[in-house]
């Protein structure tokens, strides 16, 4: 099979890189249509908190929701490299000819730098211990590895983060290799962060026997909450001297929420070439915090760590799948909070009076509408419609997320998106 050499030494099979030109070119006519710009002036007007219809997402990310949309025996390239970036490139054009949500389609592909023994990455040098089910995908338990009180000294607060730049051009360059000409490549730092002090210290202490330290020995486990606090600071500190940060005031997916268009980040002091941790985006949630937590517990054990995670950034997020509906006078506490988001175990009329017009809503629909024995689209035309009428005074958008099958009826997703997209409008006035 005929090979195409690259500088150093090691070739694509011109199979393999006729496969990926071929989807890059249909992503790079899909990035040029007009309706991309108007998708990121929409979301540039919702992250202004200004009133726009509300924005549609579907974060279809599990690993089994691909493979029911598309399966991996359906990749045609064989190079592992070549096959990861096919499956990348399809996930994009699938998204564009069957969802059509407010996503936005861009003419990049990124190469993320080598950032090495950082704790989003590297972790806190405590591993999580799992007692998984035979089902691939089914639920597991955490096995306690933190079982005596001296055992948070093993949760590290000093790392050693560096950039491995000589694996960073690397890769960059097989990337320019395989887009060239077609689509860019940019070398992207750190975008965006997610924390979550409560929801790392349960995968190693376990759910229920946290929640009863809480009670019996709530300082033990503030000292432990404070070690992980202490080792996030660092760790992004370091990556902020390192260089190694990039704007994510563009397609830079929010986590639980939507995209990072905006025009009030970076800071006016920006310089053009360093990028500070306070140009960024970040998000923070205590998932684990279900409504048997108290806020004053939320708050105790929770807010009072992130929100000083948070304020280090220039805009914040919060919340994934606690609900938030009788917290947010805790919430507010984060004083640089632009959206946050209400699971499907809120009551949204109370959410939305709570939320106002001060931040952006993010209403997370139950994603069983799609993953039931049956599909009943009459069901989610109905739920969504009542989440409408009751966010009708809010800034809104709608992750549809947590999907893990369409019971191998990937319609079901395309009838969602559309009925989804036509009450948007129909409550935008649009």
């Amino acid at each position: 099979m005929a090979s195409v050499e690259r500088g150093n030494g090691v070739s694509f099979t011109q199979h393999d890189r006729d496969i990926v030109r071929t989807l890059a070119k249909r992503v790079a006519e899909i990035a040029a249509l007009p309706v991309q710009q108007e998708k990121r002036n929409l979301w540039m007007r919702l992250n202004r908190l200004e009133r726009v219809r509300p924005l549609i997402h579907v974060q279809a990310v599990a690993w089994n929701i691909w493979e029911e949309l598309i399966p991996k025996a359906t990749l045609q390239a064989a190079d592992p490299f070549c096959r990861r970036q096919e499956m990348e490139l399809r996930k994009q054009i699938y998204c564009w000819e069957h969802f059509r949500d407010d996503r936005v389609v861009d003419n990049v592909i990124a190469c993320p730098l080598a950032v090495r023994g950082d704790v989003q990455s590297a972790g806190f040098g405590v591993k999580p211990v799992l007692d998984k089910p035979e089902e691939a995908s089914g639920a597991h338990a955490f096995v306690p590895v933190i079982v005596e009180e001296r055992d948070i000294e093993k949760i590290q607060t000093d790392p050693e983060v560096s950039v491995d730049w000589d694996d960073t051009e690397r890769r960059y360059q097989r990337l320019c290799e395989l887009y060239a000409g077609i689509l860019r490549v940019e070398k992207r730092g750190r975008a965006f962060f997610w924390f979550g002090p409560m929801d790392q210290f349960i995968t190693w202490r376990g759910i229920q026997q946290t929640f009863v330290d809480m009670i019996e020995r709530p300082k033990w486990v503030h000292e432990a909450l404070e070690r992980i606090t202490t080792g996030y600071m660092r760790s992004i500190g370091q990556i902020e001297e390192l260089n190694a940060l990039s704007l994510g005031n563009g397609n830079t997916l929010l986590g639980s929420g939507g995209y990072g268009w905006t025009d009030q980040l970076p800071q006016p002091s920006f310089d053009g070439e360093h990028v500070r941790l306070k140009d960024l985006w970040a998000r923070a949630a205590t998932q684990i915090f279900t409504q048997g937590i108290s806020p004053a517990m939320h708050d105790e054990f929770a807010v009072q760590y992130e929100k000083r995670l948070l304020e280090r950034f220039g805009l914040s997020c919060y919340g994934c799948c606690e609900p938030l509906d009788m917290k947010m006078h805790i919430v507010r506490q984060i004083g640089n909070l632009r959206r946050v988001s209400m699971s499907p175990w809120v009551d949204i009329a109370r959410a939305a009076a709570e939320v106002g017009r001060d931040y952006v809503y993010t209403h997370k629909p139950n994603p069983s509408i799609v993953s039931m024995e049956r599909w009943y689209p009459e069901l989610a035309e109905q739920q969504l419609r009542d989440a409408f009428e009751k966010t009708r005074e809010n800034v809104v958008e709608v992750n549809l997320q947590d999907l893990h099958t369409v019971r191998n009826e990937p319609h079901r997703l395309t009838e969602w998106t559309r009925i989804a997209m036509g009450l948007a409008k129909e409550y935008g006035g649009q």
